[in-house]
């Protein structure tokens, strides 16, 4: 795997773990 993939897959899982808290803590956002 090279860097932009690396990085890439990160801020995917990123944004799906911010969804998942967003939908589990709905107060906090």
């Amino acid at each position: 795997m090279n860097a932009d993939s690396i990085v890439g897959l990160s801020v995917a899982v990123a944004l799906l773990g911010y969804l998942i808290l967003a939908l589990i803590f709905p107060e906090r956002f």
